[in-house]
């Protein structure tokens, strides 16, 4: 009986563990259209994983395998998000994939593995299972880059991808083990007991938090860790950018709010002040940079860059109304990514990458419903009202106002403002600019839905953001404040 008390908070990631073995075989198996039925029992596999952790979910938060795993509503809530955000990301990418030759079953299985990755960061309560999910979604995602092995460009990218991946994790396992030293533990909620009671090594918990952050830094892409982010988004095909760039932001949040806030809350004075300095270079960075930028991905690269330093400050305010807003963000930010690489995926077609500011040109001469929904997308991510990026930077900086630090939100209104110039210079050329290309947008019914959805969406939680928030401040509150 215990075993099955233990394993049925981690139903959702064994039944995704076997069918990714299923799925590895039945791709195999079905040579007949073998991709289509392996599509669908992707999007099967990630339904039933949404079952089963709505089935599974416990009021209040629910321990397990000797503390190694928490089962609350934060975990239930961004698995959700995860499983939503990859079935998007495949149903975005179906025909770009399939036209350049890429739509197999390891891309499906690899995207499989990663998503199972991303669930186990997200409901870590230990460094060592933190570390497994970490790896099990970074090793995934070094594959899928380099998926498309006669591109140098993308072979490049996985390659600065990996060994910066692998310096990364040293810095993290480096710090885990100084932790480890100084409180006797690597269970979140033993460090955080270690150091409250005053029994842990100061100078050694220091040097490990500095470790620590660096790894988790270096995850989220925020500078002075940012230097893959940029080559690996412009190296990487389309479909495995958008993968990048969006479901993992939901798994590095829940990291961040596991290791900070769950394990080393004690050390507030000195994380905070880190965050502090990694959040106004990222939005400093991020933000002039992109400017200078005439690659739609590369671009976007640094607006993540800059949005991941705005996501930090949340973190910075130590209070519930912070880590929400962090939450909020995360999700916010998601939404945005997918719309615009699935944009961009939408004006590829076979032997064209639409993926430099010039492709978008006329965009409202050659398709007026794509060229608003676009627009949708570039005003939220430039957090022009009423769209959904406006409130989800007020709530940000609501919070870093009421913790008291005024300076710090004048400074992120003020680099969020040059950051909006380079997202309404995309609007300007969709509207104002003649079209280079009159070549047809093909795309099928879903995606025509989806991306419809997908804008509209953004607007739509603009003007009525209130059941998310209040979701997003629920599952913080009884998830990260109960321990």
């Amino acid at each position: 009986m215990n075993l099955m008390t233990d394993l049925m908070p981690a139903g959702a990631e064994i039944f995704l563990l076997v069918m990714a073995c299923v799925i590895l075989i039945a791709d195999l198996l079905v040579k007949q259209n073998g991709n289509l039925v392996t599509y669908m029992l992707v999007q099967l596999t990630l339904m039933g994983c949404a079952l089963i952790t709505v089935g599974t979910h416990v009021n209040g938060v629910s321990h397990v395998m000797h503390n190694m795993f928490v089962d609350d509503l934060m975990s239930d809530v961004l698995k959700l998000l995860t499983y939503l955000s990859i079935s998007m990301m495949l149903v975005y990418s179906r025909l770009y994939l399939t036209v350049r030759g890429l739509f197999s079953g390891e891309f499906m299985v690899l995207t499989l593995f990663a998503t199972l990755g991303m669930m186990v960061m997200i409901s870590a309560y230990h460094f060592l299972t933190l570390y497994l999910g970490l790896e099990l979604l970074s090793l995934s995602l070094y594959a899928m880059v380099a998926l498309q092995r006669d591109s140098a460009v993308a072979t490049e990218a996985a390659m600065k991808y990996f060994i910066l991946g692998a310096l990364a994790s040293g810095l993290l396992l480096y710090g885990m083990s100084l932790l480890y030293g100084a409180t006797g533990s690597l269970e979140l909620g033993a460090v955080s007991n270690a150091i409250l009671s005053g029994n842990a090594n100061k100078t050694l918990l220091v040097l490990g938090l500095v470790f620590v952050v660096s790894g988790l830094s270096f995850k989220l892409g925020v500078v002075p860790f940012h230097m893959w982010l940029p080559d690996v988004y412009h190296g990487a095909p389309t479909a495995m950018t958008m993968l990048i760039g969006s479901a993992p932001k939901l798994a590095a949040f829940a990291f961040v709010a596991r290791v900070l806030v769950e394990g080393l809350q004690p050390l507030m004075q000195h994380w905070s002040g880190m965050l502090i300095i990694l959040a106004i270079a990222s939005m400093a960075l991020g933000n002039i940079t992109a400017i200078a930028q005439t690659n739609l991905k590369r671009m976007f690269a640094y607006s993540t860059i800059a949005h991941m330093g705005f996501l930090l400050l949340g973190f910075i305010s130590g209070d519930i109304e912070g880590y929400s807003s962090s939450m909020f963000y995360a999700v916010i930010y998601v939404l945005m990514s997918l719309g615009a690489f699935g944009m961009i995926m939408l004006l590829s077609r076979a032997g064209f990458e639409a993926d430099e500011i010039t492709d978008f040109k006329g965009l409202n001469q050659r398709n007026p419903w794509l060229a608003f929904i676009m627009l949708l997308l570039m005003f939220s991510m430039a957090g022009v009202p009423p769209t959904v990026g406006f409130y989800a930077k007020f709530s940000v900086l609501n919070a870093v106002v009421q913790s008291g630090h005024v300076w710090l939100a004048v400074v992120a209104v003020l680099l969020s403002l040059i950051g909006a110039f380079y997202y309404l210079r995309i609007v300007k050329l969709m509207y104002f600019d003649a079209p280079e290309s009159h070549a047809p947008i093909v795309f099928g019914p879903d995606t025509t839905l989806l991306i419809s959805v997908n804008g509209l969406g953004v607007l739509l939680l603009g003007l009525l953001p209130g059941t998310l928030m209040s979701v997003c401040a629920v599952s913080v509150q009884q998830s990260l404040m109960l321990h």
